[in-house]
């Protein structure tokens, strides 16, 4: 042994020093720091498939809320012009000359279908945001406090059981026929009952966790039931809410093209207006892409945003962060 020190000339002092031991350091955790959203969206992008989608999705919205504000389209702007009405693409553009307002060829007024089909998406896809955001915001909280408070549940499940036996759709069409047929009307029709089956998903979830460890030691230590179910239970959930609202999305536009189907549609132009307009034009020679063409895009909004949802709460699982 010394004489292998002696060949690496330095002295044993030199080669070997005592290291001090510290209760303190010992304690700390050398893990890299956690951020649950950046994880999220590290997951998310991951899968190259899903920026595929999301690019999708960017461009029907751009398309849906700036197209329009960069051109003036005008409906009627056609009407006196016989020639101009229910043209293929190829007549369209061989008549008025190669222009992306030409791509889906004209309506019965003669106007641009590809204007008037971001139009209706514009109008369409904000009544289901909007739709969106407040039957998930009242839904969430209520289910929250739902499921976390006794008293509350005898209540809610009472209301619960009395309104979830009227269809959904019986309920917006009575309330579109007796208030009318406006943006907001709708909005109001779509939410006043909307939000309670989200709430009742709440709810069975909450019931789940509800009892957990955790959650008996803050009620025993006298934290309220508002913020235990604020503070405790939905952080826990953020990935059945995000699956939920991916659900929730896309079922507006559904509801609202479905209503004007029928012919209880808004009185705006929408997705599902311009779709009730063009009914006859699906079974008649020479005039189907006039049908056709919004209920492409229309199932294509809502394929992409359901599947971006999807994709987005399978990532907003903390199992997915591994």
């Amino acid at each position: 042994m010394d004489h292998d020190l002696k060949n690496l000339g330095k002295s044993e002092k030199e080669l070997f020093s005592f290291h001090a031991h510290s209760d303190l350091e010992s304690e700390k955790i050398t893990a890299p720091r956690y951020s649950y959203w950046q994880s999220v969206f590290r997951v998310f992008f991951r899968n190259k498939l899903n920026i595929v989608i999301l690019s999708i999705l960017a461009l029907l919205i751009a398309f849906a809320y700036i197209y329009p504000m960069v051109t003036e389209y005008d409906r009627f702007g056609q009407l006196f012009d016989t020639s101009a009405k229910h043209l293929y693409p190829w007549k369209a553009i061989e008549k008025f000359g190669f222009s992306i307002h030409w791509l889906l060829g004209t309506g019965a007024s003669g106007n641009s279908t590809f204007d008037a089909i971001w139009t209706g998406s514009r109008i369409s896809i904000s009544l289901a945001f909007i739709c969106a955001a407040i039957n998930m915001t009242v839904g969430v909280i209520m289910g929250a406090i739902w499921g976390f408070s006794k008293k509350v549940d005898i209540i809610m499940m009472e209301i619960y059981n009395i309104i979830a036996n009227v269809p959904y759709i019986l309920l917006i069409s009575v309330m579109v026929m007796l208030i009318g047929a406006g943006f907001w009307t709708f909005v109001m029709a779509l939410t006043i009952t909307g939000w309670l089956s989200i709430a009742y998903f709440i709810r069975t979830q909450v019931v789940i966790i509800r009892d957990r460890e955790y959650n008996l030691a803050s009620r025993c230590l006298g934290t309220s039931t508002i913020k235990i179910a604020m503070k405790n239970i939905l952080p826990f959930m953020t990935s059945v809410i995000v699956t939920l609202l991916a659900t929730e999305i896309p079922s507006y536009i559904s509801y609202e093209v479905f209503l004007a189907y029928i012919g209880m549609g808004m009185s705006d132009m929408s997705l599902g207006r311009m779709i009730f307009e063009a009914e006859s034009a699906m079974v008649t020679p020479g005039w189907e892409f006039e049908f056709w063409s919004p209920v492409a895009i229309s199932a294509i909004i809502s394929v992409v945003l359901y599947v971006v949802g999807q994709n987005l709460g399978d990532a907003s699982d903390p199992r997915t962060h591994m």
